[in-house]
């Protein structure tokens, strides 16, 4: 008899838990307390508690090709950057094509997950939800929390003295949509994410003036990389990968300044990073630079004190008529329906093994799912973590004793601020493919390059030296995908193809192409001789 599932949440990480648990042969159920799929990323003008919220204007910060499921690429005409309502198109053809819908309970909440008294032999969980009205209780064998951590904001207002006096309008960036209303206003953006930069850089477009806060300063970079291609196809490649964890500390930093600064000098326009040695994950805006360099955008640091109608800096300086300041400064974890020991945070430290699991339990029937920022795009990232986790509900595959998963957590925990610092905004922070490759490695999807090297050698050099794809974890292994070779060879024709609407004639560029060809032999060579040595 197939072990029942509950999936909590149906937003991506809810979606591609449906679809592995049916591939795994499992019988899911999941629980979305509203009316529709998307989670996040599906825009609603009006916030609601309980549900993550966007602007309307979002955009992803990684590209089609290297955010797609495994085994169903994008359709080549989508952008290679989506609009939040074109990811959500793409989420409903996966929902359709992998007939995911008859899974999942709209408008039904969760109010508890809870151990049912012979768990350390059943694993069982039994699961409290509201519908209608109406309370109703279910047994579970293994549950997926699938309900993201960009629900409760955090906002440190003890941080900002005098706030109580300020006399203009405040709030959260979770409570931004779009920029009307704002016209002619003096704006104050605290924060330097994502949504602070993107926040900012609309409402700069209709303010008065916006002022943006920072305490460290951020590397900013654009999603145009070396010839046009989106930045993470050119990034995340294993040749480069391989760079980044052998080279000396010094030399990584000193290449990442170079990098960064080749677009704009960051220093020059207030931006640069207090600690330049952290691999903290830069903030992808195309517009910034632009508008701080036309004045648009003014770069302040931290705040130091609120007046009623001005903010004071750390740097001593004053802005005066400060009509609306936003909040963008992050979330906090909240699983209300869960007991506190499942998933702690203590000392900006989560307390799961590999991100997902409770080290504590009897039974590891209870998994986290997309509680995880990488230096990537989190789709493929939740994907592999859903297929890992319902080979270990099958028993397929093992977790090791509660000591060793202790002692990773703890490990994993110093190499993260080592590498990413001990912000709050860095807790969950990882390195992209070696976090994916630890993951395909415990279900054996896990690429062998080598092996391919002899068998397939066109393959390897794809694999090796081209984008880190998730198409690269169904070639072997279980779930492995007959269309995973093609889908990785036709990548760039998928990312051409949005870009070339204006038809033009074939130039011929034959010595450069030549060249390229020799230089890309020699860099082969260089490479596996890297790789050798790595293994």
């Amino acid at each position: 008899m197939a072990k029942k599932v509950a999936v909590i949440g149906a937003g991506v990480s809810g979606l591609i838990s449906l679809k592995c648990c049916v591939d795994e042969g499992l019988e899911p159920t999941c629980f979305e307390r509203t009316e529709d799929i998307g989670g996040l990323w599906r825009f609603k003008e009006n916030v609601e508690e309980g549900r993550a919220s966007i602007y309307q204007s979002v955009i992803t910060n990684t590209s089609k090709e290297m955010s797609c499921f495994s085994d169903f690429p994008m359709p080549e005409h989508f952008p290679n950057f989506l609009h939040n309502s074109k990811l959500l198109e793409y989420f409903r053809i996966v929902a359709r094509k992998f007939d995911l819908l008859k899974y999942i309970q709209f408008q039904t909440t969760v109010l508890s997950v809870t151990k049912r008294q012979d768990f350390s032999s059943s694993g069982q969980w039994e699961i409290v939800t509201k519908s209608n009205g109406k309370e109703q209780s279910a047994v579970f064998d293994a549950v997926m929390v699938c309900s993201g951590h960009h629900i409760l904001p955090h906002i440190p207002l003890q941080s900002f003295p005098g706030i109580e006096r300020f006399k203009g309008q405040y709030f959260h960036s979770r409570q931004y949509k779009h920029p009307e209303g704002f016209e002619g206003k003096r704006i104050l953006v605290i924060g330097m994410g994502n949504s602070a930069s993107d926040i900012a850089v609309e409402l700069s477009k209709k303010a008065a003036q916006v002022f943006i806060s920072l305490r460290q300063g951020s590397w900013v970079m654009s999603r145009i990389s070396d010839d046009g291609y989106p930045w993470d196809v050119v990034f995340h490649t294993r040749f480069s990968s391989m760079l980044r964890n052998v080279l000396p500390r010094m030399v990584l930093k000193w290449m990442m300044e170079r990098q960064m600064n080749r677009w704009f000098n960051h220093e020059n326009y207030g931006l640069e990073p207090q600690n330049k040695y952290l691999m903290k994950e830069p903030v992808t805006n195309d517009d910034l630079p632009s508008r701080v360099l036309y004045g648009a955008i003014k770069v302040k640091s931290r705040v130091k004190e609120l007046t009623e109608t001005s903010a004071i800096f750390e740097d001593g300086t004053v802005e005066e008529d400060i009509d609306v300041i936003i909040f963008a400064t992050g979330y906090t974890f909240s699983f209300p329906f869960l007991e506190d020991s499942f998933v702690k945070v203590e000392n900006n430290m989560v307390s799961l093994y590999k991100y997902m699991f409770p080290p504590h339990l009897e039974k590891p029937t209870l998994a986290c799912m997309g509680l995880i920022q990488p230096l990537g795009s989190i789709f493929p990232t939740v994907e592999l973590q859903a297929r890992w986790v319902t080979r270990v509900f099958k028993g397929l595959c093992t977790l090791p004793s509660e000591s060793t998963m202790r002692a990773d957590i703890i490990k994993r925990n110093e190499k993260r601020v080592d590498l990413f610092g001990e912000s709050q905004s860095q807790i969950v922070q990882t390195n992209y493919i070696d976090y994916l490759d630890e993951l395909a490695f415990e279900i054996g999807a896990k690429p062998d390059i080598l092996s391919f090297l002899l068998k397939d050698p066109k393959l390897a050099m794809q694999l090796y030296f081209g984008p880190c794809s998730s198409y690269q974890y169904r070639l072997v292994g279980p779930g492995q995908w007959e269309g995973a070779r093609n889908a990785i060879f036709t990548q760039k024709q998928r990312i051409l193809k949005p870009l070339k609407t204006r038809s033009l004639k074939a130039s011929s560029n034959f010595p450069i192409s030549f060249l390229l060809k020799i230089l890309g032999l020699l860099a082969v060579v260089v490479g596996f001789f890297f790789q050798l040595q790595w293994f």
